[in-house]
């Protein structure tokens, strides 16, 4: 599967386990499958949702600045790939 760049992460918050993530280029919608990955981090899952300035939305575009939940801890400055099936 090819996977292409879409962002970053920018901060982790470990309590509701949610990753601050701009968005570089591209666009991500629910339902896509995301890899983030960096030294210490390699995981890969499917968006159920995500938030822009704590609003529901279903796509993001670049430059926007989005929160999403992960299933394990990530890093700032991780990469974030997006997965094309």
């Amino acid at each position: 599967m090819a996977e292409e760049k879409i962002g970053e992460v920018v901060k982790f918050f470990a309590k509701p386990s949610v990753a601050a993530v701009k968005i570089t280029e591209g666009e991500l919608q629910v339902q896509d499958t995301i890899k983030i990955f960096g030294h210490t981090t390699d995981v890969t899952q499917v968006i159920d949702s995500m938030e822009v300035n704590n609003q529901k939305v279903d796509k993001a575009v670049a430059g926007d600045y989005i929160g999403i939940k992960v299933a394990d801890r990530v890093r700032p400055g991780d990469e974030v790939f997006k997965v094309i099936p």
